[in-house]
């Protein structure tokens, strides 16, 4: 092969490795490539926006074609959020039966301290885990979604979060025992734990 024609330096190699990735990021930010709407013809924003037709939620396949399927999405997220609240009551729901159930069977028995922990069974801990788990990946969902900066997915992430705290954490305060007291109930954001 011959070469002699051709200026093979470093400097014209780094050169047309340039030209070529600028070439490549025009064409991406101009939508014919696979920049931030993957050649789909998406719109996605890191910046707050209000984009409803051709805006795509998590994947590509969930493109937003219609007003409908918009609406449809918004309902969605709000059952979403809803879910994560109703997630949250199951769990503390669970936890009290477990300690009452530890109580009762206590009770009958003298010289025992009612008052002390209870440390679930291993299959007890593993439906804990399971319930702590779901709500990690709702909560991670919803997460994902906040991040689109969609004001009207962050609106319906807030009200389902509303109507969820509403209905499943609608309960009596301040009761003398410590039951209801559980971790369920003491972080909302699932986070940092």
């Amino acid at each position: 092969m011959d070469h002699s024609n051709h200026d093979m330096t470093p400097t014209s190699t780094i050169t047309s490795v340039i030209a070529t990735t600028t070439s490549t990021a025009a064409a991406a930010a101009a939508g014919g490539g696979h920049g931030h709407g993957g050649g789909t013809g998406c719109k996605i924003s890191m910046l707050w926006n209000w984009n409803t037709i051709d805006s795509c939620f998590i994947s590509s396949s969930w493109k937003i074609t219609s007003n409908q399927m918009f609406g449809g999405s918004c309902v969605g997220v709000l059952l979403l959020a809803i879910t994560m609240e109703a997630l949250r009551r199951l769990t503390k729901e669970y936890d009290r039966y477990l300690v009452k159930k530890h109580r009762e069977a206590l009770a009958g028995q003298h010289n025992v301290d009612v008052t002390q922990g209870y440390r679930p069974k291993i299959w007890e801990q593993a439906v804990r885990a399971a319930l702590h788990m779901v709500q990690f990946a709702v909560g991670y969902f919803i997460m994902l979604l906040a991040m689109y900066y969609n004001g009207y997915i962050i609106i319906c992430i807030f009200l389902g979060a509303y109507l969820g705290s509403f209905v499943f954490h609608w309960e009596p305060l301040g009761a003398r025992d410590a039951v209801g007291q559980t971790t369920a109930t003491k972080d909302p954001t699932l986070c940092c734990h």
